[in-house]
This record gives C-alpha cells, structure tokens and sequence, in this order.
C-alpha cells in the first residue's frame, strides 16, 4: 500500500510515490519538463492559471501509477504541498475567475503597507505576528478594489494547495496554518481576524471551512478519478505550504528545531512557543502544521535572497565547469579567504535587512593575490555567514535552536558552507536527501498522531550526515567579524 504526494511549486509540479509501512521512496517525477510559465502583466505582477497546475497534477499522476504498475486501490492516501502566500478565485460553479495571484506578485504592497499604518505595529504584532504586507488577504483587496466586477462572481478565495485539493474532492477546506499564512488568522483570539477581513470589505463567507491539518480533507471525486487515475473516495489526509512541509519533511516541529534550504534563495525555518514579534519587520511569523491552542508552536520564518544565485552567477562567470570544481578551487583557499570578502544580496530587496536592496557586493580583493578561487570560497562564506547573521535575528526574537537540520541541495553539499554555519552556530547539522513531495505523501500517516514513527522513518530512509562544530573556531569568528563589519557599514551607509 501506499500514499501519493504532491508539491506544487511556480516551476513544475513533482509528486511521490512512498510505502506506507515503511516510508520509503519508491518513485518522484515531475512535469512538465520545462518550467511552467509565468505571467507578468505589469512590472511586479506574477500571475499563473490554476488550470494548468491541474493539468500537470493530472499528467503526472497517471504517468506515476502507470510507469510503477500501480493499481488505484492501492493509494491509500493524498499530501500536498504548495507555493505559499498565493490567491485562487473560484466562482459557485467551481471555475477560475482569473488567473491565480502567487507569491512573488507584488502588487498588494501599499494595501498591506496601508493597513499596517492605519492598525499600528502593536494590534498587527499582538493579533497577526505581521503587518498585513502583501500576502493572500491584502491580494485580495486589491481584486476587490481594482476588478470589482470579477470580484462579484467570487464564491471562494483559497490558497493553491486549496485549490488542488478541491480539485480533487469538490470541497473547499483550509486550515489554521494556511489561514495564518494568508494573514488571515488572529493568535490572540483564536479565530480567523473578522477586524481585518471588515477593514478590507472582505466577507467571512468568501473563505473555506477550517480543518485539521493532518484529517480527512476530502475525497477523490468520480470527476477527479477520471481526470487523473485515481480511484473514487481516496482521501487527501495533508495539506501544507512549502516552508512548514519542507519542514515536516525534515522533521522539525518542535521549539528549537530549524530546518533549512540553500536553493536559489535561502531559508531559515525556526520552531518556537515564543510569540515574540520584536524582528517582525525582518521575519515572518506563521502557525506551524502542528499549532494548536495548546501547544503554540510558530514557524518564524528568515528569507536570504542572495544565496545559491549568487554562487550560480559565480558557475556563469567564472569559466568552470560545475559546481563541484568549484568546491574543490575553494578548498585550497583557507577560512577567510585571504580577506576577499562577498555580501551576496544581489538578489532584490532583503527583507531581513530591511528590504534594503545593497546589491553584491565584492570587496578587499587583491589583483595580486586574490583568484577564482577566492571568489568561490568567498562566495561560499558570504552566503554562510548571511545565514548566521539571520539566526542572530532569529534568536533576538526568541528562537533558542537545538538542531539545524537541511536537505542535500547545492549549498549543503559543500562541506566550506555547512562547516562554516555549524561552527559558528555552535550546533550540529544534520542532513537529508528529501524531497517536499516526500515529506506530503508521508505526512498522510500522522492523522493516526504518531510522530515517533514518522521521524523515525525520515532518519532510516533519508540520513545522509552530519556537520559538527569545529573545535578550533577561531579563524571562522574572526572571518565573520570581518565580514558582519562590512555589511554593517554598507547598511549604515546605504
């Protein structure tokens, strides 16, 4: 028997096949091949049809059960993931008004902006853990203000991973931690923020019932089992946004535990009970999959623009020939790089700075010293010591971290980068070879609560190593010294 994941990114759509007895992997695919496009009516705008995601989810099912000689009957249960933060619109009928609004549109800034200003920090802290910004409820104001005619027709507004899931059930369910990613959730009185929605002119009525992150969602339509291979009645038993289900997928739910990516951009996922709000202007604060009342258990999250790009545009520039022999030039470059220094943020506003957009900066280079080689250790370090800087934030905010824990991807196979952090963390990272679409499918289980299994199923089958602390850290201290001196006078300036 077995459960069925997916992971609905901006790019392509993956999904895995796993064993429910014992989590292990048996298939991932993804489609299309090339990335799904992206439209970009305006400046700052991002658009996608939510119809094409289906197509992709169908495709991909049928290509999984088929390519593994699967029968239907055997998928015992559904998990999704999702890109975060994004607006589908559906009319009573069940059909698209527009296209969905995702996560790096940016259109709804000064509407969120607005309403931080006129509420005031406090009430946003104290009731929202953040400024209202531009996430999914400050989108959807702006359809109201801006396409007032469509918004008529809107029956239900629902983040991506929603929308899926009503694809595949006909029911329009979210969840707390989905509400609270949308900013849509008031912490202090445990209910969805009727303040916001009547500043915004938003009825209460236009969002989905709320269930239980790990519960029954929905069942597979007769519609959707045609549609996609799937037999009638399999149960969609998870549903989550891509930060707390990747961290799901590492095994982070409790405070201290972090779990960490090093992709295009990085990101630092933080697990407490602390409701501090002190660095909401550089983090965001989001009801993790496993908050309850009870147990207040928040994802704070830190996002590092300039991370695993900045190392691509080093591969692009730099006449090598892959990542790997750039990894070995750096390893003949000692801690510190000689004093080349490299802040990475090249990649837009920083919200953790701010959103101060600094650009790369390369400096203290020697022409008679410094090489390529420089640079790719640099490189490496800049992006390390921008996630320690990041957990400096995160601990001012009252994240107190036990373990770090990350997937194998380009930055932390390099031993330079998860060496650095470690050390000057003073914490251990453990590493996972995990996929997002993985960590869903097997999160089907835990409606039956047992997190002592499906931890233990992730450390079997996905354990790869660990990075301890170096004993001697005196050289990493002093690297980074120099290099947090640099940024600060940089922002001092800026």
């Amino acid at each position: 028997m077995y459960n069925l994941g997916y992971d609905l990114g901006s790019s392509s759509i993956k999904v895995a096949l796993v064993s429910r007895k014992t989590g292990q992997r048996i298939d991932v695919i993804h489609e299309p091949e090339k990335e799904m496009e992206m439209l970009a009516l305006q400046n700052d705008w991002a658009e996608q049809d939510p119809n094409i995601w289906w197509k992709y989810i169908c495709v991909a099912t049928k290509k999984i059960l088929k390519k593994n000689n699967i029968d239907p009957s055997e998928i015992k249960g559904i998990g999704i993931s999702y890109q975060m933060h994004g607006l589908v619109l559906i009319d009573n009928a069940g059909q698209t008004i527009r296209n969905a609004i995702i996560w790096c549109d940016g259109r709804a800034v000064d509407i969120g902006n607005k309403a931080f200003d006129e509420f005031g920090d406090s009430k946003c802290a104290e009731h929202l853990l953040n400024s209202p910004a531009n996430f999914t409820a400050s989108k959807l104001r702006w359809v109201k203000e801006n396409e007032p005619a469509l918004f008529q027709k809107v029956y239900k507004a629902m983040l991506p991973g929603e929308y899926i899931a009503f694809k595949l059930s006909n029911q329009c369910l979210t969840t707390i931690s989905g509400l609270s990613e949308g900013i849509f959730w008031d912490f202090k009185e445990e209910a969805i923020a009727q303040w916001l929605l009547d500043y915004y002119e938003i009825n209460k009525q236009l969002l989905p019932d709320i269930a239980p992150t790990f519960s029954n969602q929905g069942e597979v339509s007769k519609e959707a089992s045609e549609a996609t291979g799937l037999a009638i009645g399999t149960p969609i038993l998870y549903r989550a946004g891509d930060q707390p289900n990747n961290a799901l997928s590492l095994n982070v739910f409790n405070p201290g535990e972090i779990a960490a990516t090093g992709g295009t951009s990085g990101v630092i996922y933080a697990i407490t009970d602390n409701l501090s709000v002190k660095e909401s202007s550089r983090v965001n604060n989001f009801a993790h999959i496993n908050y309850s009342k009870e147990n207040p258990f928040i994802g704070k999250l830190l996002c590092v623009n300039g991370a695993g790009i900045m190392y691509r545009w080093l591969l692009n520039n730099l006449q090598v020939e892959s990542y790997e022999e750039m990894n070995e030039l750096a390893e003949k470059i000692p801690v510190g790089s000689d004093g080349a220094i490299i802040l990475p943020f090249g990649n837009g506003p920083e919200r953790m700075l701010e959103n101060k957009n600094l650009g790369c900066i390369i400096g203290n280079l020697n022409l008679n010293k410094h090489s390529k080689a420089h640079l790719c250790r640099a490189a490496l370090e800049g992006i390390a010591f921008s996630f320690v800087y990041g957990m400096e934030i995160l601990k001012s905010d009252g994240v107190r971290p036990s373990v770090i824990r990350a997937g194998n991807d380009n930055l932390f196979r390099s031993s330079i980068f998860s060496n650095t952090i470690a050390t000057l963390i003073n914490f251990e990272i453990e590493i996972y070879n995990t996929t997002g679409a993985i960590g869903a499918a097997r999160a089907c289980e835990l409606v039956n609560g047992d997190y002592e299994n499906f931890g233990n199923q992730i450390i079997n089958n996905d354990y790869i190593m660990s990075y301890s602390p170096q004993e001697d850290k005196r050289d990493y201290k002093e690297a980074y010294l120099k290099w947090k001196k640099e940024l600060e006078t940089t922002l001092k300036n800026y």
